[in-house]
This record gives structure tokens, C-alpha cells and sequence, in this order.
């Protein structure tokens, strides 16, 4: 081994930054003569350099995989503890539904309960509707028919909250869905727990209007409107929106059905037999009159 005296030692370590100034400002020098010269010499200290990246990054990656793999064991043991406590919670769930499911069965045996006919229905996308003879209505893009497209007609449309309206028109692969709004929409309600008829019109605004209640019963506030099924067009007890009264006093239906923003619409088919609500025993029967607007 070469030993260096002191005094050379101290003399090389004050030139060694100046003579790396020197040396860098050669290669700016360099670099500025010759614009390609500073990609090449990267582009070879690169293919230099690459098998020492190789050899100390190899390391590295198997490193951190391990990590990785144990990280994700110590997971995968807290999922899986998390879904034993999850599965527990389901079966005692499941032995609650099972008890009411019998109890149901029970009191519809001793009830000689029937229960209806269920409907058919299917899916489609509501599409931009241009106008037509209708101002609020929704044209709905439907499956094929495999037998005869009328048979949506009369269908009620309902999204994921309310009732939306009722078919009028329909064709091989669409539907158009008369929404509660419009100005020809008719609808029979009940009103309320007592299930009070009255009549649902529309507007061609927000939200239907209500016409011809009970005398001396007028909607309360907030009661809950519910398809009746007088005439035939709706099966009874679904649900179509809330009372409410106007700045001028008159009682309108808040719909539930997010009619200004609809996307997918389901097609109830009912069957022609509809069946009719008991009435409640403490109501009373009472003629109708109409509103004056």
C-alpha cells in the first residue's frame, strides 16, 4: 500500500474541487459545441451501469415481494376473522327470517290467505324524448317481444321508489310511459292509513293535483298516496308520493319517483283481476264532490 505524506494529501484534497469545476465546466463546454454528445455519453454510462442496477435491484424487489406476501398474509388472517364474525351474525339472521317465515305461513293457513297472481315485468332504459302528443312523457327502451307488443300497454312503470306513470304506446323493442305529470294523467288514489279515496291529476307541472276527497275530509298533511284500484288501470297499495298543500292551500302530491332524473324503468303487468283493498271498519262510506279550482 502507497502511503501518501501529509503535506501531498492536504494539497490533493484542495485541488480536487477545483479540479472537478474544471472538469465540469468542460463537459458544459462540451455538451454546448456538441448537443448530441451529452445524450450519448448518458446513453453509455447507462449501458454501463445497467448490469450493476441489475445485480443491486434484484435484491431490492425480492426484499420487498417477501414483505409484501407476509403483509398480505397478516390481511388476509384479520378478513378472514372479520368474515367468521360476519358469518355468525347471518345464520343468526337466517334463524330469525326462518321463525317469521314459518309464523307467516302459519297465519296465512288459519287465514285461507290466496295470495295474487304475480305480475310480469320487464327492464328498460329511458332515452331522450323529443315531444309528441304527450308534454310529460319518456320513451323506454324494452326487450324484444316475443309475442305481442301490446301487451305492455296498460303496464305500470315504477322506479326504484314510486310510481312513474303507465304505458300508452307500445312497439317491437320501446314503450311510452305516460308520466303521473301530465295534463291527461288520471290515477285513483288512497289517502292515508284509512285509505280515503280521491283523484290524482296532473298538471304538466311538478307535482299532480288532488281532486274529489271525501267531504269534510280533507288530505292531511304528509299522508301517504297509494294507487287505488277503482277502474281497473292499477293494482291497490303502491306507493306514489305524499300530500302536501301549496302556497295557495291546495293539496298536492309529492311524487316519490325522481321523475326529472329517470334512467331505468320496470313495466308491471298486472293481471286484468286486480284485487281490491278490505276497507277499514271504522270508516265510513261518503260521496265524493268535487274541488272547485
Amino acid at each position: 500500500m502507497i502511503r501518501l505524506s501529509v503535506p501531498f494529501r492536504q494539497a490533493l484534497s484542495r485541488l480536487t474541487f477545483p479540479v472537478m469545476l474544471v472538469v465540469s465546466l468542460g463537459f458544459i463546454l462540451i455538451g454546448r459545441a456538441d448537443q448530441g454528445f451529452s445524450d450519448r455519453l448518458r446513453a453509455e454510462l447507462d449501458d454501463v451501469l445497467a448490469p450493476a442496477y441489475m445485480l443491486v435491484s434484484g435484491p431490492i424487489q425480492a426484499a420487498e415481494h417477501g414483505t409484501g406476501a407476509i403483509g398480505h398474509l397478516f390481511t388476509l388472517s384479520a378478513e378472514n376473522t372479520e368474515l367468521r364474525a360476519e358469518n355468525a351474525r347471518l345464520l343468526q339472521w337466517q334463524e330469525v327470517a326462518m321463525a317469521l317465515e314459518a309464523q307467516n305461513n302459519a297465519l296465512k293457513a288459519s287465514m285461507n290467505y290466496v295470495p295474487p297472481a304475480t305480475p310480469t315485468y320487464s327492464t328498460g332504459e329511458v332515452v331522450a324524448d323529443l315531444g309528441g302528443v304527450y308534454a310529460r312523457s319518456v320513451l323506454v327502451l324494452v326487450p324484444p317481444a316475443n309475442g305481442n307488443p301490446q301487451s305492455l300497454v296498460g303496464a305500470v312503470a315504477m322506479d326504484g321508489r314510486g310510481v312513474a306513470g303507465r304505458v300508452v304506446e307500445a312497439g317491437g323493442r320501446s314503450a311510452r310511459v305516460l308520466l303521473i305529470t301530465d295534463l291527461n294523467s288520471r290515477v285513483p288514489v288512497a289517502l292515508g292509513a284509512d285509505g280515503a279515496p280521491a283523484l290524482m291529476t296532473g298538471t304538466n307541472g311538478p307535482n299532480p293535483a288532488l281532486l274529489y276527497w271525501a267531504p269534510g275530509q280533507p288530505p292531511a298533511e304528509g299522508a301517504m298516496v297509494l294507487t287505488n284500484s277503482q277502474g281497473g288501470a292499477f293494482p291497490p297499495g303502491l306507493p306514489v308520493g305524499v300530500v302536501h298543500y301549496d302556497a295557495q292551500n291546495d293539496p298536492v302530491v309529492l311524487p316519490l319517483a325522481n321523475l326529472d332524473a329517470l334512467r331505468l324503468l320496470r313495466l308491471f303487468s298486472y293481471p286484468d283481476n286486480l284485487p281490491v283493498l278490505t276497507p277499514i271498519p271504522h270508516t265510513k262510506p261518503a260521496a265524493t264532490h268535487s274541488r272547485k279550482r
